[in-house]
């Protein structure tokens, strides 16, 4: 299976796209994936997932095996569209604002929740197509105060079947949302797990003056 044969899929059969998408929202449902904001510049979806190992952050945040936390999902359609010719100027700076915009009411939203108050830390889990990649959202990220630690356990045959399994999902989401973003190595994503803590999320965006978090005009939700 290539990603063309994914294209051609979705271009011959209308109908695949639609049951996809429907595939994609009942998946959400089944794993408490939510909209943690009505804000249409929000990139991020959150769950609840409990931690399958224990870490500590450079401040010092510890989460034990079994506690929970929060993990982020790209929120496909409110991402703005790329190409397979790389990051422009515009997209660059749109997905700056949008990213701020997300951790500004990722931090509203657990501040005013009463049930999330035991959550310390947030993950984004990452799909890079290449370790290049990876590393380079890494040291994006790192500027919003998301640190990389790796996992170092080798991920297991079932584990690695699902991955895949995972892949071809993502793959069929974003050419429903995106196709230009899809590279013939999509299918083989990594996985780079990047961290922050509750407290570096607070301090950096826990004051809702920090952006504006509402569009000004109709053009900045294309």
């Amino acid at each position: 299976m290539t990603v063309q044969n994914l294209r051609n899929a979705q271009h011959d059969h209308p109908w695949l796209t639609k049951a996809i998408l429907a595939l994609d929202a009942s998946l959400r449902r089944r794993y408490s994936i939510i909209e943690y904001t009505d804000n249409p510049l929000c990139i991020f979806r959150m769950h609840i997932v409990r931690s399958k190992h224990e870490l500590t952050l450079s401040d010092g945040t510890r989460l034990c095996r079994g506690e929970r936390m929060v993990d982020l999902h790209f929120w496909n359609d409110q991402v703005p569209p790329s190409s397979q010719a790389g990051m422009t100027f515009s997209r660059a700076s749109q997905m700056t604002r949008r990213t701020q915009i997300s951790l500004q009411e990722l931090a509203q939203y657990l501040k005013r929740e009463p049930d999330l108050q035991d959550i310390s830390i947030i993950r984004i889990n990452f799909p890079a197509v290449t370790r290049r990649k990876g590393e380079q959202m890494a040291r994006i990220l790192a500027r919003f105060g998301f640190e990389a630690i790796a996992e170092h356990e080798t991920p297991s045959l079932s584990q690695l079947i699902r991955r895949f399994g995972e892949n071809i999902l993502i793959s069929l989401v974003i050419i429903a949302y995106n196709a230009g973003a899809v590279g013939s190595d999509s299918l083989m994503r990594t996985r780079t797990p990047l961290y922050i803590s509750r407290r570096m999320l607070e301090s950096r965006f826990g004051r809702s003056t920090l952006v504006k978090t509402r569009p000004a005009a109709a053009s900045d939700r294309r």
